[in-house]
């Protein structure tokens, strides 16, 4: 599997990033996969490997290059319950200072790298997020109606920005929550707001979940969730990004 480490232009500087694209050669479908709050990591690596393999080139920018590259702190092995805390204290203040109008202007910088490499298709791409990451991809999609055609979230807070930012969504959308993170009611109201937009979409919450379910590496990590994900996320991506 062919993976590089690039470093793209944004207005703040380079950020690095990671790739990976199928063998053989060819050109592929574009996604934008965006990390959860702690970043670029094997974890990462090994889910954008995975995702490649089905024929997608792939991109994970490191969500927080203007505090230096991936990884912006130093993370262990594995994230357990007894280090997140420490580490969530550390990571808060990037992730605030990562304001919306900061998502955007990346975003913009992203998908015109992405668009631009000799082993992207033309045509419409997809972005998929993780965690905050989740929040990243709703808002890049909704800024990027005429550009991506699928937009997938998982455990993350996709509705933080309000309907008004759900509703300039044209992308086909899943979103895959935790248990924990969303009641039956809140799902609800979530996706009685995608109705209103008219938006094509599945929103599920996905069986004894916990926020971050799809990380191997963090005691969050569900085996059953993780490949509930991967049987939501390649349909979508197919069916938006299919070859005509």
């Amino acid at each position: 599997m062919p993976t590089k480490t690039l470093r793209i232009p944004t207005a703040d500087g380079r950020a690095d990033a990671f790739a990976a694209f199928p063998d053989g050669g060819g050109r592929h479908p574009g996604v934008l996969m965006y990390a959860d709050g702690f970043g670029i990591r094997p974890v990462l690596r090994e889910m954008a490997r995975e995702l490649a393999g089905h024929g997608y080139y792939v991109l994970v920018p490191n969500l927080f290059h203007r505090h230096g590259p991936a990884p912006v702190i130093g993370l262990p092995e594995h994230i357990g319950e007894e280090v997140r805390p420490e580490l969530m204290a550390r990571l808060m203040p990037l992730i605030e200072a990562h304001t919306a109008e900061r998502v955007l202007s990346d975003a913009e910088a992203y998908l015109t790298f992405l668009t631009a490499q000799p082993e992207v298709s033309a045509g419409p791409v997809a972005v998929t997020g993780y965690c905050i990451g989740g929040l990243f991809a709703v808002r890049t999609a909704a800024a990027h109606s005429g550009q991506v055609a699928a937009v997938a979230a998982f455990h993350g807070p996709v509705g933080a920005d309000g309907p008004d930012t759900l509703a300039e969504i044209t992308a086909q959308v899943h979103f895959g929550h935790a248990e924990t993170d969303l009641t039956p009611e809140a799902l609800g109201e979530l996706n009685r707001v995608l109705d209103a937009a008219g938006t094509s979409y599945t929103s599920e919450i996905y069986p004894g979940t916990v926020h971050g379910f799809t990380m191997s590496d963090t005691d969050a990590f569900d085996p059953a969730g993780l490949q509930r994900h991967w049987d939501r996320l390649l349909p979508l991506l197919d069916r938006a990004l299919a070859d005509d």
